[in-house]
């Protein structure tokens, strides 16, 4: 290999080998009652597109076109505090009340039923947490009974009399939010939670016992808990439970190639949780098996002063907050922790993109104005939109790179799909590096003839380039024109910094 050739990764593919389903639910966001989300996110009756209901349409129109599968809602750290009674009924008899939060106030102008409605008109699925913070078992009953019981109770019939006729029929629930944590309003050791959340599942199975239930794990991979926590939570919940959640956040500190091993550093923490849990499931001999629910994860920029929340006695609403501004950098990572889960579909069965509308988010607004979307909307809504069928197990072979912290890790990320009913596969695929150019070359066996249907490539010269609402053109996913199909094998270029789908054609 001469100075001017690029290294390459190789790739193996072959539909024998699979890692599960494509999940719809890994496409899943979250909506926060947090800065911006809500208020001049996806409601604000006085915008010129607003609807009947106050929901704006040019949101609702981006978040179909970005292929969200479900939103969590409605926190988050907001919902430790939250009284769910406050945001049903009249709008104008609805209490106002501090958000401990996030320092700021909420005036409940939206709540259950304006976020069943916008749901249903979004086109994706609910999933409610419950405030295991401030409240505990008979609050998350109450909130089911008026959720999904169709009528002849108090609560269901408060529901309809507030005009949802029928129940809403929703199957997955958040028991709380990040207990393990310090700053959560009511935080709990792992014992008392697990306790409570145990009870608690209980109880909302007696109402309904198909609910798919999502007990809170660890809050990131960095905790002096995280192993411990899901050990004792599990050990109280195990037999309850259909899921556990993870949260990881990763953040540009100014070394670019570290920024980069996001996807390596997410891959670990999923293999940690997954030892975790198998563990307890060994030790109580049980044939059930408990997943992961992924329902915090993004590029967010924490340390920046976008991050800083209110103080004193200024207790805004809807503050600007968490208003990360992306990089093109940052939408390859978000687009290969996308690949990261894809990859472990056997184990993450739901995944939540934090969050949707302005807070560390794909789509921005301004009060009254403009929508657009940020660079990192773009590897979402693809991989939203091709990946389906199968994912298939890649056999990869690729030139390492190192960050700062983070050392001997692929320069080259990938994953398959393939849907034998459209006769189509995608690769997936994200160079790393953050200075070299890569090879690709894959053997795909097994497909038959394979042509290529699209090919299109993320990346910019300055990788720090950033959409705003005057520019969020210029910089678009392009086709990739180096990309060639034939005789079992599939060769591309992929740039430095680069995110990049294949979509081909196959005949077995």
């Amino acid at each position: 290999m001469t100075a001017a050739e690029p290294a390459t990764a190789r790739i193996t593919m072959d539909p024998a080998f699979t890692v599960g389903p494509v999940r719809r639910r890994t496409f899943g966001a979250f909506v926060e009652h947090l800065g911006r989300c809500v208020y001049t996110g996806i409601f604000e009756p006085e915008h010129p597109k607003a609807d009947e209901d106050g929901f704006r349409s040019d949101v609702l129109e981006l978040t179909r076109e970005l292929g969200v599968s479900t939103v969590r809602y409605p926190g988050g750290n907001f919902v430790s505090g939250y009284r769910w009674e406050d945001g049903v009924g009249p709008a104008d008899k609805r209490p106002v009340r501090l958000d401990l939060a996030w320092h700021s106030t909420d005036p409940n102008l939206v709540g259950v039923d304006e976020f069943a409605k916008w749901s249903a008109k979004a086109g994706v699925e609910p999933m409610m947490a419950v405030n295991l913070g401030t409240r505990g078992t008979q609050e998350a009953l109450d909130l089911l009974e008026y959720c999904n019981i169709d009528g002849g109770t108090a609560l269901s019939d408060q529901r309809r009399a507030n005009g949802a006729e029928n129940g809403y029929g929703i199957k997955m629930w958040c028991l709380g939010n990040e207990m393990d944590g310090p700053w959560q309003i009511g935080h709990k050791n792992a014992l008392e939670y697990g306790r409570l959340a145990a009870d608690t599942a209980r109880g909302m199975r007696m109402i309904e016992p198909g609910l798919e239930l999502v007990a809170c794990g660890s809050s990131g991979p960095t905790m002096d808990t995280f192993g411990e926590w899901e050990r004792v939570v599990l050990s109280e919940t195990y037999d309850l439970v259909d899921l556990i959640s993870a949260h990881q956040y990763f953040e540009d500190f100014g070394d670019l190639q570290e920024h980069l091993s996001a996807g390596y550093r997410m891959e670990a923490f999923i293999h940690d949780i997954v030892s975790h849990i198998d563990h307890v499931k060994s030790v109580k001999k049980s044939t059930r098996q408990v997943n992961i629910s992924f329902d915090e994860w993004n590029v967010w920029h924490m340390s920046r002063d976008e991050s800083r929340a209110p103080t004193g006695k200024d207790w805004p609403v809807a503050p600007v907050l968490l208003e990360d501004t992306y990089t093109v950098a940052d939408a390859v990572v978000v687009g290969d922790l996308l690949i990261t889960l894809l990859k472990n579909t056997d184990r993450v069965h739901s995944a939540s993109l934090a969050q949707l509308v302005n807070v560390i988010a794909p789509i921005m607004t301004e009060p009254g104005g403009r929508a657009w979307k940020q660079t990192t909307f773009h590897p979402f809504a693809l991989t939203s939109r091709h990946a389906s069928g199968t994912v298939l197990q890649l056999a990869v072979e690729s030139p390492l790179a190192s960050g700062g912290k983070t050392a001997g890790f692929a320069a080259v990320s990938a994953v398959a799909t393939y849907d034998a009913q459209t006769g189509e596969a995608v690769v997936f695929a994200v160079n790393r590096s953050a200075t070299d150019a890569l090879s690709l070359d894959a053997v795909v066996s097994g497909l038959g003839n394979v042509r290529v249907l699209e090919a299109v490539t993320y990346a910019n010269k300055d990788p720090y380039w950033q959409a705003t609402a005057d520019d969020s053109t210029s910089v678009l996913p392009a086709e990739n024109v180096t990309v060639k199909a034939g005789g079992g094998r599939l060769t591309a270029d992929l740039p430095a910094v680069s995110w990049s789908m294949i979509r081909l054609a196959v005949n077995q």
